[in-house]
């Protein structure tokens, strides 16, 4: 079925709580976005996260981008101000990431210095374009016109165009000025009249400009952005990096997208040419394409995602590694993957109303993207590994043994995280022509043409998911997803029970009256994972999850000496323990293993499982080492995403067995 496109473009101006992703009237979807700021949270665990991300991070990263010379890059390719660029080519993105983040911060809580900040920015963003449309302060700066698009696998160039469309539509759509809309509709028609189909073949090395092209087509209903955007998707896997003496792989430019059967490379721009690829899908009713990304993206869940939903095993190159090639302690895990994580499968959630996706959707939220800010909302990390060891070296800049960090030389994943924040509201409900379908859950209002519900909840502390209907037009469908991990939920409708099964919506058809209640009860109880044999790093270890979030051991909790030597006993009862002066408010759990009673250093630390010699096999071995008693010890685990606020050391998700 085709889903009814909400209004795009709000009265000038006029706030509004505006949506990242709004397909076309035209595009076949099974689900569509809600109609701008009828999604609503209201309190609880996202409120207080999205207060912190809009009082806080977003406006003192208008401070930080100045510290970081990004507006001045700007200022010096517009001619106002000489020197050098500084930081990375993709400088200007980070720019734009922040101006979409401090847009749908402005149309979820409006305030005018807020506005005045992006109007500022926005000024100097189009005091530096070129007469021709050309945009991109670094390149201006060191190459000038006969070094633009000179070495696209590297530069950005087109990376950064698509940040400015997200940031021109999500401004349009939020404030109503067209300020930035003006730029990008410049810079788009440049870019169209430079490559596409008899023009330039070239493609560039970090996919994004895609679901740019494809939103700003939307806002305008300018058929050339969506063709060119096609055009790019399939120019992928055609052989241009490799002709630069690039490695394709890295650049997701060896297999063209339609014949990917997994991802593969920088994980990142894997994840945002999936998110690209799935909103041309979407508007073309391509109905191959989007069979190939649902492909890859089962294959990236099934084999190259942690437990987390982190996304990208290899620090090297920042990119997805093996099937189950799943390091805990070197795993990478960007912030910026899981949000692609988060963009992409919302994109197949529209397109195919599976509630698998919402179930990713939910994972990579908690676990995934979550970890990567401080709970006060201004410090962050880059990668986020499921271990760190007792002494764990801080060396370079991205290290999680730094602790937090409140910038990185390459700044990616702060605005990313705020831009995500601001916009979350967009990612929990969605709308047919028949009712009202909710995904994720949170206290908050949710409207759709037929009929609109308040949500009250202490999830995901709580299983219990109110839901009362505020307003009905009669008969229509309230669809309710269940998480696959609940084995057992109930759902009432004013008190009569419903069959429900995990891993499915439950779809509520009747002629609904204001203050018909549903009440939704999970199943939270604690879980422990065992990894796939073929996940070498965490054989013999088991993860715990209680609702949707992934737990780990954190030092500064722990009554044994060192997180790194515990062991886990199976058998042992678990025990839930609610602690609201703790991080915010969490729920612990208390474990039961044991450690040591004292850590023996040995000159060589691999043992021989036939014989009962300790350190048989080399020379000046500790022979003599009489073993240890284990000691029985209480292990308190607390939510991953909540680890390092409180001081950096030793943490593990996975724990060996005894």
């Amino acid at each position: 079925m085709t889903a009814t496109s909400p209004s795009a473009v709000p009265t000038l101006g006029a706030p509004r709580r505006a949506q990242p992703v709004v397909p076309s009237e035209s595009a076949t979807t099974t689900f569509g976005p809600l109609e701008a700021g009828a999604a609503h949270i209201a309190g609880g665990f996202w409120s207080l996260r999205q207060e912190r991300n809009g009082e806080a991070a977003v406006r003192e990263a208008y401070d930080l981008l100045e510290k970081a010379g990004n507006f001045d890059n700007l200022r010096i390719a517009a001619g106002t101000k000489e020197g050098k660029a500084r930081g990375p080519i993709f400088m200007d993105s980070d720019v734009y990431k922040w101006l979409e983040a401090a847009a749908f911060e402005y149309g979820r809580k409006p305030s005018d210095d807020l506005l005045e900040m992006q109007r500022e920015v926005t000024a100097l963003v189009a005091s530096a374009q070129a007469d021709d449309g050309y945009l991109d302060s670094v390149q201006q700066i060191e190459g000038g016109r006969e070094g633009r698009y000179t070495n696209l696998p590297w530069s950005h160039e087109m990376y950064c165009a698509g940040h400015l469309f997200q940031a021109a539509v999500a401004q349009l759509r939020a404030t109503g000025d067209t300020g930035l809309l003006d730029v990008a509709i410049r810079l788009a028609d440049h870019l169209d009249a430079t490559f596409g189909p008899g023009k330039r073949q070239d493609i560039d090395g970090h996919p994004v400009v895609e679901m740019g092209l494809v939103e700003l087509y939307r806002a305008t209903g300018e058929r050339r952005y969506l063709d060119l955007a096609a055009h790019f998707v399939d120019a992928r896997g055609r052989g241009y990096t490799k002709s630069q003496g690039k490695e394709e792989t890295y650049f997701s430019d060896r297999v063209p997208v339609r014949e990917q059967t997994t991802v593969e490379g920088h994980a990142v721009r894997a994840v945002y040419l999936g998110a690209g690829a799935a909103d041309v899908a979407l508007e073309l009713n391509d109905a191959a394409l989007l069979e190939a990304l649902e492909t890859q993206f089962a294959s990236m869940m099934a084999s190259k995602a942690f437990i987390t939903g982190g996304l990208g095993q290899r620090w090297d190159w920042e990119a997805f590694g093996d099937p189950y090639e799943l390091p805990t302690d070197r795993g990478y895990a960007e912030s910026c993957a899981a949000i692609g994580g988060v963009q992409w499968a919302w994109r197949l959630l529209l397109a195919t109303g599976k509630p698998v996706y919402a179930d990713a959707i939910e994972r990579f939220l908690y676990n995934a993207f979550l970890p990567g800010v401080s709970l006060s909302g201004t410090e962050y990390f880059y990668v986020n590994p499921l271990q760190m060891r007792a002494d764990a070296h801080a060396d370079e800049n991205r290290s999680p043994a730094h602790g937090r960090r409140g910038w990185f030389d390459c700044a990616c994943c702060p605005p990313n995280i705020m831009r995500t924040f601001a916009s979350l509201d967009a990612y929990l409900a969605t709308s047919t022509a028949d009712g009202l379908q909710l995904h994720q859950f949170a206290t908050g209002s949710f409207e759709s043409e037929k009929g609109s519900v308040s949500v009250t909840t202490r999830y995901p502390w709580e299983g219990s998911i109110g839901i009362e209907v505020t307003e009905s037009t009669g008969e229509w469908t309230l669809s309710v997803r269940v998480p696959i991990w609940s084995d057992h939920s109930t759902l009432t409708v004013n008190g009569e029970v419903v069959d429900v099964t995990p891993g499915e919506y439950a779809r509520l058809t009747r002629d609904w009256k204001v203050g018909d209640t549903v009440v939704l009860e999970l199943d939270m109880t604690v879980h422990l994972y065992a990894a796939d044999a073929r996940i070498d790093a965490s054989r013999g270890q088991v993860a715990v999850e209680r609702g949707p979030l992934v737990y780990a051991l954190e030092h500064v909790d722990q009554e044994a000496p060192e997180v790194d030597d515990v062991l886990f006993g199976l058998d042992e009862e678990i025990g839930v323990v609610e602690r609201p002066e703790l991080l915010d408010g969490i729920v612990t759990l208390e474990l039961h293993g044991e450690t040591p009673s004292t850590h023996t250093a040995t000159a060589w630390p691999y043992q021989r499982v036939d014989s009962a010699a300790s350190g048989v096999g080399y020379p000046g071995a500790n022979h003599d080492a009489e073993p240890q008693d284990p000691a029985p010890v209480t292990l308190t685990a607390i939510p991953y995403y909540a680890w390092a606020n409180r001081e950096i050391g030793p943490m593990r998700v996975w724990i060996p067995t005894n």
